[in-house]
């Protein structure tokens, strides 16, 4: 391949194509002194041939370690999570959840398990929160050299999830000397101030090197109350009551969802937080539960190389990571139902507890219910909050050797991984006691406080929760040419993997017998092979045009197998452009928590007319209902195809720009059928697979759902991607450094449906700009960020109602390079301490993936290097 202007402008366009919360570093235009000689074959994202031009036939975005400085990020999660591509938001810790400690990230809004993480080229194990996605935590940010994204499918390369792109984080490999690293940060509210350091090694001889290091970062909880938005939450499971009927036609007895509280069962009982709504009870969970749950990372590192001869070296890669975690959530609580076996209720008609009893002390004949049975909705306040503390360890060792067999270019190496987590929750409510001492009046409704210290510790539950994802692999490659021609060399690369998965998520004995209030999820495990054979060929069809093939068969034991093709194009008709497209086919295999897990209780919030009207409600009311979830063992993979088109064109030397169109379309979809979907298809007489029902009491109330995975549908959507890049001297006065990044979804739909863009959640655009000036010893950065508006709500007819701003926020820094070889970096994120739009979403005030309530965050760096 030739390195005339065109490759040094395209390689200077996809350097400079870091995302908004960075900016990219001077020394990038380096690369335009390279002579032909100096210029090596390297291997981008997407491609497994090395090649002289980094702007190839796919669209990769590459985030060098300077850009990584100027964001002011002290995580690879919190990097991701703040670049254009990460759509439609993704999870971060957030306390009240099972996957606690977890972060992700989730390429065009299609979802962290359609969303590949490598680490050097081998993936990323799942975490063993989830099964399904990879927990971007176990990343060290000191180690980052950079960061690559293709932002396009690439199946045919890497196997399984890389349907919406694949993510690459590339760790430092050429380091001699030592460098220190310390940081602070500090948010607008109360919580949350913020850690970072590292320590990082290097040495290097004529045939061997060695980098080592360690790093740590982290974050304080943060509580709901403590955001200026806060709002007192209104739970049912207070201190309230229901009475039962029973069906005539079936005989079953259920709740009549009328909810009732007497006087003396609400305010007055000992807690601030219990308050009366009308003829209820409600408690104010969010005056005690956490938003956001601590993190705190810690790891260590090793990199290895030696040289045997010219031709062949070994390497050695050792990455230690442990994440913990704590999160807070509002009291315990538990609510009763008809035992059909007994043909009782919880509190009987007799119960010192019971409302209808005369003989009890908190009898209300103003309620003008005869004595009867009653169900009990009610908050453990008594017995302290639920506080969960969880632990997660990555243990990673990789070993390995590449050389040359005549002029074939081999590599081999095995890896082991184990990822391991515990967690621990205190203050959960062991049902049989407490129910036991609720009917015989042991506990008193009126009086929970009152409760000996006795009685509520024997109320009260430790639980547990381990869990593992452990990965074994091999895999080995070579890369050859096939055959000189007029226009270049025919390359080709073929390769094999062998990995094994063995996964588990256990749950104590107690919890996974339905035991425990206040908790939920059940345990799941099992194991899987995976074989891959994939191959790539580059054909130079003239010095101007080039195409790529690639293919991977993957054959999983437990399911079958798939085959992934990939076609791309590269077209170069003058010095200055790139034309490039690829159309290509790819999968997601099921995971194995969806293959294997036990029947779980959740407590689900649904609209259903017929519910909210059975608690007195008003009809479009959101409501609570009993759901149970199941796993689905025949489970097949989804499918994917999409194609993209791009143009890269450099307009001078100092400016470059770059557009790309994609388009996704998913079928035999694997999906979490919710509650709200099974009863809308339930009403409508659609079809939904037969084990999800909707059971319902006689007056229409909703007393059990079950719900699950299923292969069902298709999801599409499609986008443009636009970047600008320029650099401007101004000589001694300074350089000034401008990145612009936009992704823009055209459509989002499923099952062929109406568009979804501009729908709560999915704004139609984001948007960063990021400036650097320097001069002197001092590098200022302004970085815009901003996420399109949305509807606040859509109409049964699809009709877009109210509306959610835009939120458009500014970063800001000050670095300063000393005469000692040290940085000190000073900058505010967020620096007006702009508010989330506030809309009600997935229980909070603002939308909680899309969003950071943090406000302004102040921080300080400093590093030092020797």
């Amino acid at each position: 391949m030739l390195n005339n202007q065109v490759s040094k402008a395209v390689r200077l366009a996809i350097a400079f194509g870091a995302v908004s919360t960075a900016a990219f570093s001077a020394n990038t235009f380096a690369a335009e002194e390279d002579s032909v000689e100096k210029v090596e074959r390297i291997e981008v994202t997407g491609s497994r041939i090395k090649r002289v031009d980094m702007a190839g036939d796919l669209p990769v975005t590459v985030i060098d370690r300077a850009a990584i400085e100027l964001s002011g990020e002290t995580s690879v999660a919190d990097l991701l999570r703040n670049t254009t591509f990460n759509s439609l938001g993704s999870f971060r810790p957030q306390s009240g959840s099972s996957a606690q400690g977890a972060t992700t990230v989730s390429l065009r809004g299609l979802g962290a398990d359609r969303s590949l993480v490598l680490v050097d080229g081998r993936r990323l194990p799942k975490s063993t929160l989830t099964g399904s996605s990879q927990d971007l935590n176990s990343i060290p940010m000191a180690a980052v050299e950079r960061v690559e994204i293709l932002t396009d499918g690439a199946s045919a390369l890497y196997g399984s999830d890389a349907i919406g792109g694949v993510i690459n984080v590339i760790l430092r490999k050429d380091f001699n000397g030592a460098e220190v690293t310390l940081g602070s940060g500090r948010i607008e509210h109360e919580g949350g101030d913020r850690e970072n350091g590292s320590v990082l090694f290097g040495a290097s001889s004529d045939n061997a090197s060695v980098i080592a290091g360690a790093s740590w970062s982290g974050r304080d909880i943060v509580y709901a109350r403590d955001f200026p938005w806060s709002s007192p939450g209104g739970s049912v499971y207070s201190n309230n009551f229901t009475t039962f009927s029973t069906d005539p036609e079936t005989g079953e007895r259920a709740s009549n969802f009328d909810f009732f509280s007497p006087e003396a069962t609400c305010e007055g009982v000992g807690n601030e937080n219990f308050y009366r709504i009308g003829d209820r009870c409600g408690f104010n969970f969010s005056a005690v539960s956490a938003d956001e749950a601590s993190i705190k990372n810690r790891s260590a590192f090793v990199k290895a190389t030696y040289e045997i001869n010219d031709d062949w070296s070994i390497f050695t890669d050792i990455n230690i990571a442990q994440t913990k975690s704590f999160g807070r959530y509002a009291p315990g609580l538990d609510t009763t139902a008809y035992d059909a076996s007994s043909d009782t209720v919880f509190i009987g008609a007799d119960s010192p507890n019971n409302p209808t009893n005369p003989n009890s002390p908190i009898y209300d004949a103003s309620l003008g219910l005869e004595q009867q049975g009653l169900d009990y909705w009610h908050r453990f306040a008594a017995l302290g909050n639920r506080d969960n503390n969880l632990s997660t360890e990555l243990k990673d060792i990789g070993f390995g050797a590449k050389g040359m067999f005549g002029e074939v270019s081999v590599e081999a190496g095995v890896r082991k991984t184990i990822n391991e987590s515990h967690n621990v929750g205190e203050g959960y409510i062991l049902r049989s006691i407490a129910r036991q001492y609720i009917n015989d009046g042991t506990y008193m409704l009126n009086d929970p406080f009152g409760a000996s210290e006795d009685v509520r510790g024997a109320m009260t539950v430790t639980t547990s929760r381990t869990g593992k994802f452990n990965q074994e692999e091999f895999y080995a490659n070579a890369a050859f040419d096939i055959m000189e021609t007029d226009a270049g060399a025919i390359q080709a690369f073929v390769g094999f993997e062998y990995r094994s998965e063995d996964y588990a998520d256990i749950y104590d004995s107690l919890s996974a017998a339905g035991q425990v209030g206040g908790s939920s999820g059940s345990s799941a495990g099992g194991d899987r092979s995976v074989r891959g054979l994939f191959f790539e060929a580059l054909v130079p069809v003239s010095e101007e045009f080039e195409l790529n093939f690639a293919g991977r068969y993957d054959d999983y034991s437990d399911y079958g197998s798939d085959f992934s093709p990939k076609v791309s194009a590269r077209y170069n008709p003058i010095d200055d452009l790139v034309l490039r497209a690829s159309w290509g086919k790819g999968f997601r295999a099921p995971s194995l928590p969806d293959l294997t897990q036990q029947p779980s209780e959740s407590a689900d919030s649904v609209s259903d007319e017929a519910t909210c009207l059975a608690i007195g409600e008003a009809a479009d009311c959101s409501s609570q209902i009993n759901a149970l979830v199941i796993a689905n063992p025949g489970l097949g993979s989804e499918q994917s195809d999409q194609y993209s088109l791009g143009v890269v064109y450099q307009v001078t030397d100092a400016i470059s720009v770059e557009l790309d169109y994609y388009n996704i379309e998913i079928t035999n979809r694997i999906r979490a059928f919710s509650a709200q979907s099974i009863i809308d298809a339930r009403l409508r007489g659609d079809s939904v697979p037969d084990a999800f029902t909707v059971s319902r009491s006689p007056n229409g109330a909703i007393t059990q759902l079950v719900r699950g995975f299923g292969n069902d549908g298709s999801l599409e959507t499609s986008g443009i991607d636009f970047k600008a890049n320029s650099m401007f001297e101004f000589g001694d006065a300074g350089t000034l450094r401008t990145n612009f990044n936009l992704s823009h979804i055209v459509d989002y739909s499923t099952d062929g449906g109406r568009n979804f863009v501009d729908d709560p959640g999915v704004p139609q655009m984001r948007l960063n700009l990021s400036n650097v000036y320097s001069v002197s010893d001092f590098d200022f950065t302004w970085n815009l960020n901003l996420i399109d508006s949305q509807c606040e709500d859509i109409t049964a007819d699809g009709e877009c109602e109210g509306h959610i701003p835009s939120w458009v926020t500014h970063d800001l820094q000050i670095a300063y390079n000393t005469p000692w070889n040290g940085k000190v970096s000073f900058g505010a994120q967020n620096a007006f301490g702009k508010q989330p739009p506030l809309f009600a979403s997935g229980g909070r005030d603002y939308n909680f993936d899309l969003y950071s309530g943090f406000g302004r965050t102040m921080y300080l760096n400093f590093k030092q290097s020797f």
